[in-house]
Formats: C-alpha cells, structure tokens, sequence
C-alpha cells in the first residue's frame, strides 16, 4: 500500500510518501498564507523525487491546524446557538460559563434552556418537549444562528433525547446543521457543551476546507480517497471532519510523536518536536502519545474530548532572541525564518542564529552574528527544553527523548539527563505519523453495574462498540487491537457506576481505499 502523508505546520508543511513499511521520499515547502498552496508544492515535489505515479497511491493522510487555528485566533466562525435539555434543574450554572468574551463575541453564544436531560441512573429529570425545543430553534434562529449544538444532562447515560431534538430541528431548520455533545465529549456537563459549540462553530469552515483539499487532490490527478488525521493519531475520514472537525484540533504534535515512534522503533519515550515557531513535548506510550485527563483546556475554554497530553513552548527555529537582555521567545518569525533570520541573509537575531553562533548547528549560506553571550543564550534556550521534558515525565525510568522537526537540530544530545536521539528522517516524523495512521474507535460512557452485570461485562460492552465503531469507519476486523481501558468508578454518585473509555485501533482496510 502506498500512502501520501502530510503535515501543516507554521513554518513548513511536509510530505511524505512510504511503500508499506518502507520509507520512499519526504520533501519540505514553505507554509502558504493560503495553505493549500503549500500542500500542493509539498506533495507534487514529493512525488517528483521518486519514482512513484501519482496512479499507484491508495491514499492520503493529511494533518492540518486549520480548525483549531480558527478558534485560537477567533475567525471563521459560524454564529452557533445552544440548546441545553435540562429543566427544571441543570440551570444554576448557565452556558459560556468563564468563556473568553473575545470567543463568544466572535461565535455568539447564544443559549436555550429547555425541559429535559437524565439523573445518573437514567431517568429523566423530564420529558423530551419537541414544541419547547423547536421554539428555542426559532428564537436562536431569529439571533443568526445558523448552527446548534446539544448537551443534555447526562447524555454519556442515556442519549435518546439529544437524538430526539437533533432529529426535530433537522426536519424543521432544514439549513440549521446541529451538533450533538454526546458525539463528542466525556462525562462533564460544561465541558462536553462547550466542545460540542467549539465544533458547530467550526462546522461551516470545515465544510470550506475539505472541499478545497479535495479539489486539490483532484488537480493534482489523484483518484484515491483523502483521509486527515485526528487527535489520537489515527484516522477520520474527509466527510467525517466536516461532522467533527474538534477531533483534528491536536493531529500536528500526535502525528510528530506516532512519526517519532515509527522512526526510532522505540514505543516508550519522550518526544520532543522543534519547529518554526513552537516546540511541543509529550510522552509515547506503547507508541501512542500519553492522553490528558478528563478536561483539556483549548483557547481558554474546558472541554473534554480526548487530547494527548502535550506541553507547548514558545521555542523553535525562528524565535526571536534579544541578545541584550537574554530573553528567548515566545515571539517567532515563523514561516519568514528563512528570509528574516542572519544565518538566511536576514537581520533579526532568532534561536537558529543561537545554535549556528555557538558551534551546535550549521544551516544557512550567511555568517552567524558574534555573540559574546552565545553559551548563555544556548543555556537558557536548553533549560526551556529541560524544564518541559521534566515537567512530562511520569516515572524516573531512563528512557531516550527522541527529537524530530525541522528544528531538532538546536537541541543538545542530552536532555534532563537523558539521552537524545534523532531518528532517521527525523525532520519528516510529523508528515510520517500522520501516513502510518491507524482506524480508531473510542466509546466513553456511564454504565451502572448490578449483580447481572459485572465491571468487567461493562467494559467488555463499550470495548465491543468501540471495535464495532472502528470497523466502521474502515478498520480491519481481524487486526485490531486495545489501545486503552480507563473504568473508572464515581462514588459520589448512588449505586455502582463506572465511567468507561475504550479505544480500540487496526489498519485500515485497503478495500476501502480503493
């Protein structure tokens, strides 16, 4: 099978192309202000470098920052209402509850409380009222809204009722698009709401996006379908990004760690991703990033789908540097490094610069600036790098840290004690995680045990919708495997519940590529 694999980031965005297992050709291109440009060029210099007809590819992995860009710089976003099934309870701590106000005026925010929602064991604080639902449509509608989102109390029990009004306002809105939490979040009200507004929000745009990747993979000549990547590293198919374009938010650092992994052929370690503009550490396990808890904060706001657990830095090629004061970052030229750095032909002093000055690095076809603090700003940009792998190791165990990006190179062969090692190809893990990826299916739910169902009948139910959910989306069903199993118990909550998380990978089935 051969597979395209590419990967947007803030300075360059990288392709790939790998035969199996086997790595073929992998080329940089500046990252456009329009994107698609940049994919273009990645992917048409990537096949001109080998000897690979753009007939022979199966398929096409791309890992794009698009969507949570938007919602980080507060642009292209759709004006969203909310509909929450609550009443009478559930209202004493209302929607967009510490929300930026920058982010709601840039999306609206606006709110319905309606009759509705789940106790913990299932049954309804009230009836579903599809007149009460409908009408909180109208009235979002009259404000401009043109897409809702749904969160009912405890759907992650029970989640007929988000069904039952998303079906309504279908049928009545028929250009509303609606989002239901249930898709999307965990167990938490609040913040499986606000990612299911983050996601209508969004869902116009990704509409855009996709469109312009496919058309873009049809000028090129492809005929094989295009898949991008999503949080967890593995697979989400073009017309499901355009449902839950949420689940791309992190696929740029995971696709770097999964690359890390498959390059270095070490499952258990540190990754440390340098590039442009930002360095993003995490840890792998089993060659899997570590996943955050259950709330992940993005552009200031709690949400709770799953995230890999990953600390970012204001440090990569083209931070800036002020050789006077000493301060490194967090301001970076990005994409304009290679015009704007000295070692380029520039003058603004960044943290290649650094590396080139002090003897660590050597890029670029102009002299390095003389600095006589040289060591001390390499000094400082290393104990940046040191406190975050610190800060994400769990265990004291010797394990390597792997460094991957086009900025790897500014790192020192040791990190917080441990040892650095730059794989091959090390510059293209981000665009090779992202050709590697796998189907997943990931089932969280609440699941009240009894003495007719055990914990483990429990887990073995959610880890069966997982499978049936990754078969689905295009795994094979004779290679799959168990990713994760958190059961976790809720002893606040009357009888025995368990909050369960399975997720579930395989490779994907050619047959559906085809």
């Amino acid at each position: 099978m051969i597979r395209i694999g590419v990967d947007v980031g803030g300075t360059n965005t990288d392709a790939v192309i790998l035969h199996d297992a086997e790595f073929v050709a992998g080329q940089k291109s500046p990252t456009t202000p329009d994107i698609l440009t940049g994919v273009s060029s990645a992917i048409s210099n990537t096949i001109a470098s080998c000897d690979v007809d753009v007939a022979d590819v199966d398929a096409i992995m791309v890992g794009t920052t698009h969507f949570v860009n938007a919602i980080v710089q507060r642009r292209s976003l759709a004006t969203t209402g909310l509909i929450r099934l609550c009443l009478p309870s559930g209202s004493s701590l209302p929607p967009f509850t510490v929300w930026p106000q920058d982010l709601q005026d840039a999306m609206g925010c606006h709110y319905e409380l309606v009759p509705g929602g789940y106790e913990m064991t299932g049954q309804e604080i009230a009836r579903f009222d599809k007149e009460a639902t409908l009408a909180a449509a109208t009235r979002l509608q009259n404000k401009g809204c043109t897409e809702i989102a749904l969160s009912a109390v405890f759907s992650t029990v029970r989640g007929e009722m988000e069904t039952q009004a998303a079906e309504a306002i279908s049928e009545a809105f028929p250009d509303i698009r609606v989002t239901r939490s249930l898709d999307i979040g965990r167990i938490g009200l609040l913040e499986r709401e606000n990612a299911g507004v983050m996601n209508a929000a969004l869902k116009p745009l990704a509409t855009e996006v996709v469109a312009a990747f496919e058309q873009m993979r049809r000028d090129l000549g492809f005929e094989c379908p295009m898949y991008f990547t999503r949080n967890d590293g593995t697979l989400i198919a073009a017309e499901e990004v355009m449902k839950l374009p949420v689940l791309t938010f992190a696929c740029g650092p995971t696709n770097s760690m999964r690359g890390a992994a498959y390059l270095s052929k070490v499952d258990n370690a540190l990754v440390v991703d340098v590039g442009g503009t930002t360095s993003d550490v995490g840890e792998l396990k089993d060659g899997f990033p570590r996943q955050a808890g259950v709330s992940v904060t993005v552009a200031d706001v709690q949400t709770n789908f799953p995230m890999p657990d990953v600390l970012s830095l204001g440090l990569g090629g083209g931070t800036l540097v002020n050789a006077k004061t000493g301060q490194v970052g967090p301001d970076s030229v990005g994409h304009r490094l290679l015009q704007e750095g000295v070692v380029f032909g520039g003058s603004t002093l960044t943290a290649s610069d650094v590396a080139v000055a002090s003897g660590r690095a050597a890029m670029g076809g102009f002299a390095p600036p003389v600095l006589k603090n040289a060591k001390a700003l390499l000094d400082r940009m290393d104990a940046i790098v040191a406190d975050a792998v610190a800060q994400c190791r769990t265990s004291s165990e010797e394990i390597p840290v792997l460094a991957v990006g086009g900025g790897s190179v500014l790192l020192p062969d040791v990190i917080d004690g441990l040892k650095v090692v730059r794989p091959p190809h090390h510059d293209l893990a981000n665009a090779v995680g992202a050709a590697i990826a796998q189907v997943s299916g990931e089932v969280s739910k609440i699941v009240q045990t009894s003495d007719t169902l055990t914990r483990q009948d429990a887990v073995d139910q959610v880890t069966k919708e997982a499978k049936e959910l990754a078969i689905a989306r295009g795994a094979i069903a004779d290679r799959l495997s168990v990713l994760s199993v958190d059961d976790v118990p809720l002893a606040y909550l009357p009888g025995n519940n368990l909050a369960i998380s399975v997720t579930v990978v395989g490779d994907l089935n050619q047959e559906t590529t085809q």
